[in-house]
């Protein structure tokens, strides 16, 4: 008999590789707003308030995509998903590129947030099924969150380095044609078989969405996703009108936090984690608040870069890890937890970069930053919290 399957090995290879290429064009939905907004609202004229909008409406369309597909990844698999959600972000990339009014960019990022969504909940879950043990399922992750960077990477150096010579229309275009690789890949390979063939009855949803760990992580990622979102989507805004840096430096240095966060990925998933995720959850909340102070006093933009690649590589394995714990403890159910962490996760992205927008606009965008100290060290609170929990008995996944 042959075929991929004959060669298990080789087939989980490509699995990776598609959800690697996944994650890839997520990374791009993560970083995009943030490398054009300057450029995009100086075109169209528009303000932070109006911005925050913007993040409001790509991450309200993120989280009813995750909420929605969490149980059909656990009852469908994943093929379709991951098959389908590039074509919206290649839209979403060729929409923005064609804008010249703002409601045509609402109506692009809605697109994005939806591809964006599936692609993020997809490969996490699927990367997820096809590791063993918490330990493992964080190092995959991990892994996987190392092609987010490469994505989130992409798009604010082509911006630094190619935007004079390319324009921003063609660099949009590129990274839509870039986007649509695990869609290629994806229709080529065997995927494996649904963990809840005869779907999730809402019982166990309702029993899920019960469980301390689940509530506790779930709101631990609603703070460390708005200050991701809130980092990704602002730092450039922060460095050209507080810091007088120009929209090239500001990109590169946009790119150097992604690049840390990647780095970061590779290297303490390899290392810390062997000393326990709770710890290096711990230790990165702390690491966020501290560089973060930094870069809200730095009076110069080489001091303000040194902060923002500290930023990079505190917050990098915060998600990932969390996701390999959960996902280690409700291996069963692993696409409607993801699903129910993801989109509370959400919830922080969609109000917290439109409440810094808010703020920003009414007492200055040094004083909207601060809301990413706070969220730091409620993750940190939100962690101790967690390990009590994970060492009391009776084990909290024994019921799944």
């Amino acid at each position: 008999m042959s075929g991929p399957d004959t060669k298990p090995h080789v087939r989980a290879g490509w699995l990776n590789a598609s959800a690697y290429t996944g994650m890839f064009g997520f990374g791009v939905v993560m970083a995009l707003l943030g490398s054009v907004l300057p450029l995009l609202s100086a075109r169209l004229h528009f303000d932070l308030a109006q911005a925050g909008n913007l993040f409001f409406a790509m991450n309200a369309a993120m989280l009813a995509t995750t909420l929605a597909l969490g149980p059909c990844l656990d009852r469908f698999g994943h093929k379709w998903p991951l098959a389908g959600a590039p074509l919206f972000v290649s839209g979403a990339l060729a929409l923005i590129a064609n804008a010249n009014q703002l409601e045509g960019v609402v109506a692009a990022v809605v697109l994005l947030g939806i591809g964006g969504g599936a692609l993020n909940q997809t490969t996490n879950t699927l990367v997820a099924d096809l590791s063993e043990g918490a330990h493992g399922k964080s190092v995959a992750l991990n892994l996987l969150g190392v092609f987010f960077g490469f994505g989130a990477l992409f798009v604010p150096f082509t911006m630094g380095s190619l935007v004079r010579a390319l324009g921003l229309a063609n660099i949009l275009y590129m990274a839509a044609g870039v986007s649509l690789v695990p869609t290629v890949l994806s229709i080529r390979l065997s995927f494996p078989h649904p963990q809840q063939r005869g779907g999730v009855p809402l019982a166990s949803i309702l029993l899920l969405l019960r469980q301390p760990l689940v509530l506790i992580f779930s709101f631990l990622l609603f703070f460390e996703s708005g200050s991701e979102f809130i980092l990704g989507g602002y730092i450039t805004t922060y460095l050209t009108r507080n810091l007088g840096a120009t929209v090239s430096s500001a990109s590169y240095l946009l790119a150097g936090y992604w690049g840390a966060l990647m780095v970061a990925r590779i290297v303490l998933s390899r290392t810390f984690l062997r000393q326990g995720g709770g710890k290096l959850i711990v230790g990165s909340a702390l690491g966020v608040a501290l560089s973060m102070v930094l870069l809200l006093t730095a009076r110069s933009v080489s001091l303000a870069g040194a902060a923002i690649l500290l930023l990079g590589f505190s917050i990098a394995t915060i998600f990932p890890t969390v996701l390999g714990l959960a996902g280690a403890s409700y291996a069963g159910h692993a696409g409607t937890v993801f699903g129910i962490l993801i989109g509370i996760a959400l919830s922080g992205g969609m109000t917290m970069p439109w409440l810094t927008g808010k703020l920003s606009e009414e007492y200055g965008i040094r004083r909207g930053l601060l809301i990413v100290i706070a969220n730091a060290l409620a993750v940190f609170a939100l962690q101790l919290g967690a390990g009590r929990v994970m060492k009391s008995p009776p084990h909290f996944g024994d019921r799944f």
